[in-house]
């Protein structure tokens, strides 16, 4: 049989619990400890804590000054979701954050969507298909106002799902797949064949290329420039001198020592992105290309810091990675403040230019 209840040792037990470090029984100061403090109402805590302009300077002092001294922060997503307003968050979903292009990407978003009061949460997906489904859909579940994502693959049903919950969506770097989506691109097809295209003009015939998984949809656009070049110059794809699947510098440095060691081997490589750049280059530095070694030329998308103290002539397809994240910036503040209109999905696609160093 239980015992009976007892008032008094229910209130001493509060009164005991209350008199411990906040920490020890609750996380975060809650409005009603700030209330406390200040001698008042939560009521008139939380007016204050709205710059209510009817409060007394008086109360508006002690309240605030007792926020301060509990280090009280409200808790924005819970007021905004009451107010029936979002909570201010843009999710970012990258592929490869160790990859300078992205920081450069993300910077572009976050100057954007700060000046609409929005603040960017990034995440990670290492290019893992199953890691981008389920962080999106932590993001929708977390009531992001909306998402900029760089998909993993052609598989984006968990982006299409996403804007069937209602949460607007811009890819950057890669089209949607199967629903519509504003979208921003780089011209990757352009670039590749241009640079591929350099590389012919000086009389190099055997030109490897270095690129991204083919699910990669800058990796299959760029090898489409490269064999458009080759095309327009008369010369037929060998396929064995096509590498794809690397993602990681160290995979690419052995990918193009393996194109050193053929019995003919290329005269010049093409990679398709920096990581694959820098790859070749610790290749060819091995092989003591630039020293003692035979001539080999190096070509690649995306320009990179200290690409200039290489040491060896290197022409780079270069653009403006900064505005292909604040393009989609725009777009998705556009969608938030007007999700009416535009009505259709847009395209945006970012110009490349080839930059040469050491020529």
């Amino acid at each position: 049989m239980p015992a009976p209840h007892d008032p008094q040792s229910g209130r001493a037990a509060r009164d005991a619990r209350d008199r411990l470090p906040r920490d020890a029984h609750r996380g975060q100061p809650t409005l009603r400890d700030v209330a406390e403090r200040a001698g008042v109402s939560a009521m008139t805590a939380s007016r204050v804590l709205r710059d209510d302009p009817q409060v007394l300077p008086a109360t508006r002092a002690r309240v605030r000054a007792a926020a301060d001294a509990l280090g009280y922060r409200p808790n924005e997503v819970a007021r905004s979701l009451r107010l029936g307003r979002g909570t201010g968050l843009v999710g970012l979903v990258v592929t490869n954050l160790a990859n300078p292009f992205y920081s450069r990407l993300a910077l572009g978003v976050d100057s954007v969507v700060g000046e609409h009061g929005l603040k960017t949460v990034i995440g990670n997906t290492g290019q893992d298909l199953d890691a981008e489904r389920e962080l999106v859909a932590d993001l929708v579940a977390r009531r992001v106002d909306g998402i900029i994502a760089v998909p993993a693959g052609a598989d984006q049903r968990h982006l299409a799902a996403a804007v069937a919950d209602g949460v607007p969506v811009v890819l950057a770097s890669r089209p949607p797949e199967g629903f519509a989506a504003d979208c921003v691109l780089v011209d990757d097809f352009g670039g590749a064949r241009a640079a591929t295209a350099r590389l012919l003009e000086r009389g190099h015939r055997r030109i490897g290329f270095l690129g991204s998984p083919p699910a990669v949809h800058t990796g299959t656009e760029r090898l489409r420039g490269y064999a458009a070049a080759l095309a327009e110059a008369g010369f037929a794809l060998d396929t064995r001198l096509v590498r794809q699947g690397q993602t990681e510098p160290r995979q690419a440095t052995r990918a193009a020592a393996e194109f050193l060691a053929l019995p003919t081997p290329p005269t010049a490589l093409f990679c398709s992105n920096n990581r694959n750049t820098i790859g070749a280059f610790r290749a060819l530095r091995d092989a003591g290309v630039g020293g003692g070694g035979a001539d080999v030329a190096l070509a690649g998308f995306d320009d990179f810091e200290l690409a200039d103290a290489l040491g060896l002539p290197l022409t780079l397809v270069a653009y403006d990675s900064d505005e292909l994240g604040r393009a989609a910036g725009r777009l998705l503040a556009d969608r938030l403040h007007d999700r009416a209109a535009p009505t259709g999905p847009r395209e945006i696609v970012v110009p490349t230019h080839l930059v040469e160093y050491g020529m």
